[in-house]
């Protein structure tokens, strides 16, 4: 059954919850039409014919950036060595087995495992438009109308981030693999983008520039003005490798963040993506226009990118996210932990964020980025997306119940979900998806086909 809000009133007893800013014990949570309508604090038992949700529950995590075929390289790109480079064109082969029905089925899995995580909406930076050799599917969306049905059947939201891919560098025409991604100008690309509609209760449409080497600069703004019109989100790779610095320099003289701000890409409807070798003034342009930065710190670091200045693009006044990318694992709390352990390791201090502020990162402001202001909070109005981790499994036994979120945050891990609830509906009851009972299964089914 494809996610629809529960529809009949019903009351969420929390045994521990996450208020924003600490964590109270028994809390009642009434839901209506996939909302919540009323919070109420001191309830220290369940009232009769509540659902009781024991453990700490916080609002639903926010996937912000996900290619869902990578779920697919797992295991495989860890086989030798080699770079981000050598890692691309293993994906690229896995790009190219890929048909709307099998990238449903993938997808499906991939989103479904994303729900065992507690993951309630996912932004999904989408490029894989067209058949290989760049042929046009009967159905120019299918590809996107695939991703679109798999989130609602594996019950989460979605944010279709709708890719403009369109060159392999700068000026140089896409290759044989790219053919695939490119809609040839960013004209045409709008022109496809146009037949997306939000017209389903878990998907919005948002848009992206999957890089600077790969939208030729004069067209950047094409693809800026198609989303400022729909006042929709705009996400974009940024200065992931030193190499595209470089290569933006030799070609405009200018670093790719310059470059996005000169063409009207930046503002606080754009998120930029890894952001991991920025200047000074790349910093300021990026907070200065609260443009948001997604940190990616799994696979970042699975693919030897570089520590991103996570802290200094925060304190220039860009909002943090945080994404699961190439999905080496799927795990927000791994995410959101990784941020700060890695700028542990960079400057050799510790505490440079709250576990408050990371799990904020890991709701509230994921949300924002994907264009769902209203969602990421356990408050009247907010959609009723929330999850729930154990307290008392080996990684969280011990720790008092007020030291909940610092636990969830730096010592839990996605198996330790037990319930994860959206638009009031629980998606996953006790650690077992209700609507693809068998997510493993699925996921080796679906990339075993693509396998041959």
């Amino acid at each position: 059954m494809p996610l629809t809000p529960q529809a009949t009133p019903t009351t969420y007893w929390l045994e521990h919850a996450w208020l924003g800013t600490h964590v109270e014990p028994g809390v009642t949570v009434d839901v209506a039409d996939g909302r919540i309508t009323a919070v109420h604090e001191g309830a220290a038992t369940p009232p009769p014919g509540a659902v009781v949700l024991r453990g700490l529950t916080i609002p639903g995590l926010a996937n912000a950036h996900s290619h869902a075929f990578h779920r697919a390289l797992r295991g495989t790109v860890q086989v030798g060595s080699g770079t981000f480079w050598t890692w691309r064109e293993l994906m690229y082969s896995t790009a190219d087995r890929l048909t709307p029905d099998s990238y449903y089925a993938l997808a499906r899995a991939v989103y479904a495992e994303m729900a065992l995580a507690g993951i309630t909406c996912v932004g999904e930076f989408h490029y894989l438009h067209h058949a290989p050799g760049g042929t046009r599917y009967d159905d120019p969306n299918a590809m996107g109308q695939a991703l679109i049905a798999a989130a609602a059947d594996a019950g989460i939201r979605l944010t279709l981030l709708d890719t403009a891919y369109l060159s392999a560098g700068f000026g140089a025409p896409p290759d044989q693999h790219q053919l695939r991604f490119s809609d040839g100008t960013a004209e045409r690309w709008a022109q496809r983008a146009d037949g997306l509609k939000a017209d389903r209760e878990h998907v919005r449409i948002g848009a992206a520039v999957h890089s600077v080497r790969a939208v030729p600069a004069e067209q950047l703004g094409t693809v800026a003005d198609w989303a400022r019109e729909r006042r929709a989100p705009l996400h974009v790779h940024l200065s992931e490798q030193t190499a595209e610095n470089e290569a933006c320099l030799a070609a405009h003289g200018c670093t790719p963040t310059q470059l996005l701000s000169d063409h009207g890409v930046l503002g606080r409807r754009t998120t930029a993506v890894h952001a991991t070798h920025l200047t000074d003034e790349d910093v300021a342009l990026l907070g200065d226009s609260t443009t948001g930065v997604c940190m990616c710190p799994t696979t970042e670091r699975d693919l030897a990118d570089g520590i991103g200045p996570a802290a200094r693009v925060q304190d220039r006044g860009s909002p943090l996210s945080l994404g699961s990318d190439s999905h080496a694992v799927i795990d927000l709390l791994e995410e959101a932990r990784a941020m700060e352990l890695d700028e542990r390791l960079r400057t050799r201090t510790r505490g440079h964020w709250t576990a408050a502020a990371l799990l904020r990162a890991a709701t509230a402001d994921g949300h924002a980025a994907l264009g769902w202001d209203d969602a990421g909070t356990l408050e009247p109005g907010a959609l009723a997306d929330f999850t729930t981790i154990a307290l008392d499994s080996v990684r969280t036994a011990g720790p008092l119940p007020r030291l909940a979120a610092e636990t969830a945050v730096f010592a839990a891990s996605a198996a330790d979900v037990r319930h994860t609830v959206v638009g009031g509906r629980q998606i996953v009851r006790d650690g077992v998806h209700t609507l693809v009972p068998d997510v493993p299964t699925a996921l080796a089914e679906s990339i075993a086909a693509l396998r041959g």
